[in-house]
């Protein structure tokens, strides 16, 4: 009941209104999102990597209006790619494709992601294309598919365990050396698109996680790259210590080794399973969001976790 109120809200523009007005709500959302700038997002990302810890730069954004919009956000991501570049830090980055014009039709977008892509390949570096609701699943994938014979080994997907088709999908793309992230799925979706009961999804996690990494021992276990930006096929979203651990153990089973698999983590959560992932000498990629679209973010985190929301309530009562 409260995660679907919080998803609701995310999405409400009277809500976003009301909240973003609250002095303290950018110091609660302060937890979640590493700033409104740039910059604060690159001196975020010089601390973890002083922790042994990698990054992947999201500019935060979605559902542009317009094709000028949808440009201007490409514009923010390739001075994010250019960023990362003259800093040297050891990250990647992250794009929606609803925020490169998506909903605007998708020969806008084709455009715009190519133009992204391309970019980002000349500099080295790597693009995640993350999953949003079960409307733009099918969108998504399929301009994957039309981008992966000029940048599949510098662009990845992201594959949400939650819905019923995940399965079919994680076979076919794992099945042509696609980089994945799994994840659990942070949307509110319908019965018939989605495990409702967590311990389903939670089982159909590992069984994806068991294909990926399968796969990717019979494509030679592509390590993480030297500088950190190019990550293993496998990639493991998830804060969830039993899913984590069932990953370490069936990587060791097949022998895929430490740095063929990556964990990835949200910025401002478990920086104690992060650090300690890292220790144990896993590649572990913070997910590292900034920008002044941060309130539909923060809210879908508060959504994932209720303590999370105590976290939100307890800053309206600090001076």
């Amino acid at each position: 009941m409260l995660r679907s109120l919080l998803i609701y809200l995310s999405k409400a523009a009277w809500a976003r209104s009301l909240v973003t007005r609250w002095k303290f709500a950018w110091r609660a959302a302060s937890r979640f999102v590493a700033g409104e700038t740039l910059e604060d997002a690159i001196r975020v990302i010089q601390a973890l990597n002083a922790r042994g810890i990698f990054a992947t730069l999201d500019h935060l954004g979605e559902h542009t209006t317009t094709p000028d919009e949808s440009r201007q956000a490409v514009s923010a991501i390739l001075r994010a790619i250019d960023a990362i570049q003259d800093s040297g830090v050891r990250a990647n980055v992250s794009i929606k494709l609803t925020q490169i014009g998506l909903h605007l039709g998708e020969e806008l977008c084709a455009e715009n992601l190519r133009t992204i892509l391309e970019y980002a390949k000349l500099k080295g570096n790597f693009v995640r294309v993350d999953m949003e609701d079960s409307p733009w699943v099918d969108m998504t994938l399929d301009l994957y598919r039309q981008m992966v014979d000029c940048c599949l080994n510098n662009t990845g997907v992201v594959i949400q365990s939650y819905l019923y088709r995940s399965e079919q999908d994680v076979r076919g793309l794992a099945a042509r050396g696609a980089r994945i992230r799994l994840c659990k799925g942070a949307y509110k979706e319908p019965a018939d698109v989605a495990y409702p009961k967590k311990s389903d999804v939670d089982a159909n996690y590992d069984r994806l996680a068991q294909i990926m990494m399968e796969a990717s021992m019979t494509s030679g276990a592509t390590p993480l790259s030297p500088d950190g930006r190019l990550p293993p096929p496998p990639a493991f979203a998830t804060h969830d210590p039993k899913r984590i651990a069932f990953a370490k153990t069936y990587a060791q089973k097949v022998g895929l080794p430490k740095n063929a698999i990556e964990f990835q983590m949200l910025f401002g959560i478990r920086r104690d399973l992060q650090e300690q992932t890292a220790q144990e000498g896993y590649p572990v990629r913070v997910y590292v969001p900034y920008g002044t679209e941060w309130y539909p973010y923060t809210v879908r985190r508060l959504a994932e976790r209720p303590a999370n929301v105590w976290f939100f309530v307890s800053n309206f009562f600090r001076k």
